[in-house]
This record gives C-alpha cells, structure tokens and sequence, in this order.
C-alpha cells in the first residue's frame, strides 16, 4: 500500500483536484473544456519533454523558454517574408537544435556548468529574439500549410494533442527502450559510475540538451502555428510551468526520477488547475501561489523519496554483507 501511495499519491491527489473542480466549476467537465485543456497541455508538454530529457542526464536547462521564443521569432520572421512554411518551419526547428548543441558544448567541452550555461543562452536568446523583431511581434493572416500544424485535427482529435501523444511516446521509448535511452538514464543516476562503465556521458549530456533546444523549437513552432504571431517574449508564461511540470512529475510513476509519463500527467494537472481556478473565479494571482506551492512541495516530496530509496539500498548491502 504504501509503495502505491508513493508512485500514485500524487496522481490521486490530481484526480480528487479534477473531482473537485468537476462537481463546484460550471463547464469545467464539459468535452469543450476538457479538449480546450488538452490543447493548452500539449505546449507546455512538449516543452517540459525537452527538460525532462536533459534531467534525465543530470543537466538542467534553463533557456528552453527563451530559446522557443526566439526560434518562434525566426519562424515568424521567415513566414512574414513570405518564405515557403516548410523551410519556415525547419529554420525555427534549427534554431532551437542550435542553442541545445552551443549548451551542450558550453557543459562538456568548456566545463560551464549547466546552470550558468543555459542562463547565457536564454540572455542571448532573449536579446536576439528582440533583435529581430524591435519589440514588436510579427502578426499576419498565415498560410494555412502554416498554421493547420496546431490549428487543425486528425479524426475529430486536434493536431495539437496528436503532436503532444507522438512525442510524449517518442521520448518514452528513447529512453526506456533503446540502448542511448538507458545510457542517458544511466549518466543521470550515476555519472562517474556510468563513465567507468563504458558509457561516453559526456555524448549523452550533449544529446539530452540538444533534445531539450530541439523541442523547445517544436514548441515554438507549434506556438507561432496556433496564435499566428510571434514575439521575442511568448514563450515566457511557459517556463515555470514546464519545471514545475518536470519535478511534479518526478513525485509519481516513478517517484525521485524525471519520466516521460509523470511529466505528461503533471503538465495536465497543472493546466486543468489553472483553468478549473478560472472557472470558480479566483483571482488572477492564485494561480501563481500555487504554482509556487506544488514546485517546493514536489522538490521536497522528490528529494525525500530519494533519500529514503538510497538509504534502503545501504540497509540491503549491508544484509547482504
């Protein structure tokens, strides 16, 4: 009992949220809403993808937001000038795939923790992304190739939710079911452990950051397609939400680890908290204290998961002594 209360306590707790808001907010059940949710998880999912598989190696990633607001920029910039989308759409993914190598390169050739790195990068990005636009967002009537990518749907299912269970699957089987998966898994764990075990970790960092610029490229992408615009800043609103995403899901499925599964059922929740807290007609400001609340209490509920594993793994060495 207490093992499923620690890899599902929190996913109960979500649902008995979901109950709440079900039975006390008008319209919040209602298949309009419920889709409406969806849609809005699956930016914020595909963000949190990307960080979740630079954690997974133990690197952390603090410019994704920035990163997609500039590769949105580009894409914007191209698709305002009339480039064809296609090239648009390669450009933005480029430009996301090209932060993600500059930080892994800046971590494991430079010796730039990650911290500082992406920091450098999500100012450079920043200050790019204003470049280019002035400060004024690009806006237009976009072609359709263009902004069907978020706008339209497959068998009565938005495309933005297709996009959100395509990758969300694609990252899960990278990384519980082939070999550089487990490898990254395992750098994460255990770096020095997995480095004298064969594993090159310092490959596997570079490739979980330069995953995390390429799905914060997605993102934008994705972004620009939906709202026909893109701005310097637009990805911002995003960003504590995607870490609170990451580390609320590290508290189930598999507690004190960062997983494709908690990560896509976090993202959820906290989307249908925001919009059930609308609903009832909160104020605009509870919804950031309590996005404040479940970020300290998934970290704390995270790290004392993991503590008590590693100590339970020290009494069993001991036995087995």
């Amino acid at each position: 009992m207490t093992a499923l209360l620690s890899r599902f306590g929190t996913a109960l707790a979500g649902f008995l949220v979901l109950l709440f808001f079900g039975a006390f907010a008008e319209n919040f059940a209602s298949p309009g809403n419920l889709s409406l949710i969806l849609k809005d998880t699956a930016f914020l999912a595909v963000l949190a993808i990307g960080f979740t598989l630079a954690l997974a190696t133990a690197e952390l990633d603090l410019s994704i937001a920035d990163v997609a607001s500039l590769a949105a920029v580009v894409t914007g910039a191209l698709i305002q000038g009339g480039t064809m989308p296609a090239l648009a759409v390669l450009a933005g993914l480029a430009t996301g795939l090209g932060a993600g190598l500059v930080n892994g390169f800046a971590v494991t050739v430079l010796g730039v923790p990650s911290l500082i790195a992406t920091l450098g990068t999500a100012a450079v990005a920043r200050g790019f992304g204003f470049m280019i636009t002035q400060g004024v967002a690009f806006v237009g009537r976009w072609p359709r190739e263009f902004t069907g990518l978020a706008r339209g749907s497959l068998l009565g299912v938005s495309n933005m939710i297709w996009w959100m269970a395509a990758i969300g699957l694609l990252a899960w089987v990278l990384l519980k079911r082939t070999r550089t998966g487990l490898h990254m898994l395992a750098t994460g764990e255990a770096d020095e452990a997995a480095r004298l075990a064969g594993i090159r970790t310092r490959r596997m960092k570079r490739l979980g950051l330069a995953l995390a610029g390429l799905l914060a490229g997605v993102t934008a992408v994705l972004l620009a397609a939906s709202l026909s615009s893109a701005a310097p800043n637009m990805a911002g609103d995003h960003f504590l939400y995607a870490i609170a995403a990451v580390l609320l899901g590290m508290t189930m499925i598999e507690p004190g680890r960062p997983n494709i599964p908690g990560t896509l059922l976090a993202a959820f929740m906290l989307k249908a908290l925001g919009n059930g807290l609308v609903l009832l007609g909160a104020p605009y400001y509870a919804q950031d204290i309590a996005l404040g609340v479940i970020i300290t209490g998934s970290v704390a509920l995270s790290s004392t998961v993991m503590r008590r594993a590693a100590f339970t793994k020290r009494l069993n060495l001991r036995a087995a002594a």
